[in-house]
Formats: structure tokens, sequence, C-alpha cells
């Protein structure tokens, strides 16, 4: 895995454009937003019947049309963007309980190697596609050593990372009937937690919470029994890993139904 840029010496440090960097931001948050659908669709968390088929990254995929599913999915993609902006995420979990509220399953996307740029927050909103003006902490100018995007690379490769989730989410076991599912961030240990109001993020379960400073050892459902990577995707200064993770209560409930 690549080191965080923070870690990266001076002259190592990628430095892009302030409206490259934004592209990539939103192209992973749309990224981001596919993928979850998909994984209530092939978790079957919703029935079939309330999905449609359509079409990303030139592949069918599916999208719930429950106005309150896509609402809470796009509020809570958006509250992911606010923390990723800040570089202070390490991972995105997207975590399937069963109806007794036990860990069946977590999709995981690792971010810890995100490009993160000084001042890109206080940038957002207030530039136009027509500026490609810098922000701090990036190229002052686009030069040759800039790093230069390559859109159809990423595009491949965020094509490529959602044909293997949904073949993985095809193929693994059933879950449970009465299944349902949250987002949650995992922070960097210097980052701080997400308080304010509104709070659109709580705590987690010290089940799934992972080891720090304060706590050295992981909550019992982080990393699960099982885990089936699925892709790293690295395209340019866009860099990140995929796997699923499959409870300790999956297995239970597995080995309950065979027996």
């Amino acid at each position: 895995m690549p080191p965080h840029p923070d870690e990266q010496p001076p002259e190592e440090q990628q430095s892009i454009p302030f409206t490259q960097a934004s592209h990539l931001l939103t192209s992973f948050t749309q990224f981001l937003t596919v993928c979850i659908h998909n994984i209530l669709y092939y978790r079957s968390i919703y029935p079939t019947q309330t999905f449609l088929t359509s079409r990303a990254y030139n592949l069918p995929v599916h999208q719930s049309r429950h106005p309150k599913v896509c609402s809470w999915i796009g509020d809570a993609v958006d509250a992911v963007e606010a923390q990723l902006v800040l570089g202070v995420v390490e991972r995105i979990a997207v975590v399937i309980y069963d109806g007794r509220a036990r860990v069946m399953e977590r999709w995981m996307f690792d971010v810890a190697s995100f490009p993160a740029w000084k001042g890109f927050k206080d940038a957002i909103g207030l530039r136009t596609d027509e500026e490609d003006e810098p922000i701090e902490g990036a190229a002052e100018t686009e030069s040759s050593t800039d790093v230069k995007v390559n859109w159809a690379d990423v595009d491949e490769q965020l094509r490529a990372t959602i044909r293997k989730l949904a073949y993985a989410g095809e193929k693994m076991a059933p879950l449970p009937e009465g299944c349902t599912f949250t987002i949650a961030v995992e922070l960097r240990d210097e980052g701080e937690a997400p308080i304010g109001h509104p709070q659109p993020w709580i705590p987690t379960q010290p089940n799934l919470q992972t080891k720090s400073k304060e706590k050295q050892a992981p909550g019992q459902d982080v990393g699960g029994t099982r885990t089936t990577p699925l892709r790293a995707v690295e395209a340019g200064p866009l860099f990140f890993e995929c796997w699923v993770e499959e409870g300790k209560a999956k297995e239970q409930v597995s080995s309950s139904t065979s027996s």
C-alpha cells in the first residue's frame, strides 16, 4: 500500500489542481453510492421488486426506487464526503445486521491512502468549473511534475470494482430475513470525532470499534471470521482497497441452518 500523502517526502507529494481534486472526490462518492445500492440489492436487504435496473460505468447496476431509501443513502454519502474532505477517514464500512443487531457482513472501503489537500474544505463550492486555480497544498500551476489524471483509467478501475462487488454479492451465502444496514466510518488516530449540530454521526458499538491509543484491542466483530478481497483501485492519485468481512454471527446462523 502506498504511504499516506502526509507521510511522503515533500518532493514525492502528489499535487493536482483544485478542479481535478474536486472531480476525483465526486467520482468516488458517485461510485460509493452505486456500490451501496448494489450491496442492498445483491444481499436482498430489500425486495428485488423495489429496485430498478439502470447503467453506470457502462454496466447494468441496481438502484432502490424507494424515495426514503435513496434520500437516506444520499445524506449518508454526503456526510462521508464531508469527512473525506478533512482527510480524517481511514475506512468506510457498509455494515449489515440481522434482526437481533448482530453483525453479518461489513463491506469495506479502505481510503487511508486517499490524497488530502490543505484548504480543500474551504475551497469546495467557491470556484466554478472554469476556474482551475490550485488550492493551498496543491500545485500552483499544472506543470510536468503535476499528477495527470487519466479519467478513462479511473472509470475503468471503478467499473471493474463494481463488477467484482456484484459477483461477490451474488455468490455469498444468503443472509437471514429481516436484515438491515448502516454506513460507518473509521477515523484515523489523529482524526477528531465529527461532533456538532446537526449531528449526522453517532459512536459505533464497542464491538465494532478499532484499536486506538486508548484501546489496544479491536472490537470482537472487527475483521470478521472470513475476509474476501474484492479489488485494489489505483488510478493516478486515487488509491483505495475493497473487501468484505463475514461476521461470527453469520457463521453461527449458517451452521444452525445447516444443522
